[in-house]
């Protein structure tokens, strides 16, 4: 096989690792990447932080894009496509973690939520799997999709009925053109429609929320309850918006150690099909992680074992996000650059399916975590 030389984002997990055997990897910021680097190229990997378009790649020998992500919005598939450049990305590589991220700030604002109505606005990779599962949880759910019909989707409704839900999670890809864009759809309007009280989570894309109409809403006094893990013009990000919202997360919605490790492995299976050559097959080798209920909360299993302190023991995103405000309070680093370092060195995150749960008694908690995916004992 010739050697071919290929240009990865350091920050895809496992990628030298796994690239190695197919040409020469070298590594680089996503950030950092140019058309300069890329002079002798053949294989580009990249994220989301890295604009793949004809200013990068007009002078290159790149003939495969890797972007180990579900959203394209970074990427200008129409030129690649007219330079005969193979593009291919990562479709639901992370939607499960995408889920739990949502289930645990779900499950950080108290037992509840479950006796709400949870709006879905977009029932894609991460949309369809939250719909799932909180389906399989009973919770009542609506969804907004433009592109679904009701045989796709029984519980569609429209956009305004969609808004007034009392939990509105925002899972769409970033669009600005076509019948149906998705750039700031939720606008000032579509805040003000929302109920008193109600809970919006935008684990999708920044600019689907209009970052400076929502600071002026959360500005004027309204009850609004705000959770943002993408923020308009990342990294650069509105600081008066992260004091206002109840939880701020850096875009590590989806960063779950196997979630990006999926997504590396689903670029190498494309790349062997565009090559030609036998595709590796993976396996899940991860020993599971025991939580015990009676160590939750002093021994008490009847306080231990609900649902909520089960999930937040696996993973609670109000650690991130006073992790989060620390960093982007106190750092004398620029907050964009501090932005970036909190994606770059976010510790690694398991997802519920490698976590072992004991010592839960009642039928119905079991039951539901083993909905979620937890290994129950």
């Amino acid at each position: 096989m010739n050697s071919i030389n290929i240009l990865a984002d350091k920050n895809i997990a496992e990628v030298s690792q796994l690239f190695a055997p197919y040409g020469e990897v070298s590594l680089c910021q996503g950030r950092e990447i140019n058309a300069e680097l890329l002079v002798d190229v053949n294989v580009l990997l990249v994220r989301s932080t890295t604009s793949v378009d004809r200013q990068l790649l007009a002078d290159s020998k790149v003939s495969f894009v890797g972007s180990a992500t579900i959203g394209t919005d970074h990427i200008d598939v129409d030129y690649l496509s007219s330079r005969n450049i193979h593009f291919a990305n990562a479709p639901g590589c992370n939607a499960d973690a995408v889920v739990q991220y949502v289930i645990a700030v779900l499950c950080r604002h108290g037992p509840g939520w479950r006796g709400k109505t949870v709006g879905i606005i977009g029932c894609g990779h991460v949309g369809g799997r939250l719909l799932k599962c909180l389906e399989a949880l009973e919770v009542k759910c609506k969804v907004y999709d433009p592109f679904l019909n009701a045989t796709q989707c029984s519980v569609l409704v429209d956009f305004p009925e969609l808004i007034t839900a009392d939990i509105v999670c925002v899972h769409t890809p970033l669009t600005r053109t076509g019948r149906f864009p998705t750039y700031h759809m939720i606008d000032q309007a579509a805040l003000e429609s929302m109920k008193p009280g109600a809970m919006l989570i935008n684990a999708g894309r920044g600019a689907v929320v209009d970052n400076k109409a929502l600071l002026e809403v959360l500005h004027s006094g309204a009850s609004l309850r705000v959770v943002l893990d993408v923020w308009e013009h990342e990294p650069h990000i509105s600081l008066p918006l992260l004091e206002a919202v109840d939880l701020g997360t850096p875009h590590i919605a989806g960063h779950s150690f196997e979630g990006k490790l999926r997504g590396t492995q689903m670029l190498l299976q494309a790349f062997c099909r565009w090559r030609k050559e036998a595709e590796p097959v993976f396996t899940d080798d991860a020993k599971p992680l025991p939580i015990s209920s009676q160590g939750l909360l002093g021994g008490h299993e009847e306080r231990g074992s609900t649902l909520e302190n089960i999930v937040l023991a696996a993973y609670n995103p109000g650690d991130d996000f006073q992790t989060m405000r620390d960093a982007l309070n106190n750092s004398a680093t620029e907050s964009g650059v501090c932005f970036d370092n909190l994606r770059r060195n976010y510790k690694q995150r398991w997802e519920f399916k490698h976590h072992e749960i004991s010592d839960v008694s009642d039928t119905s908690t079991r039951r539901d975590l083993k909905v979620l995916g937890f290994l129950v004992r």
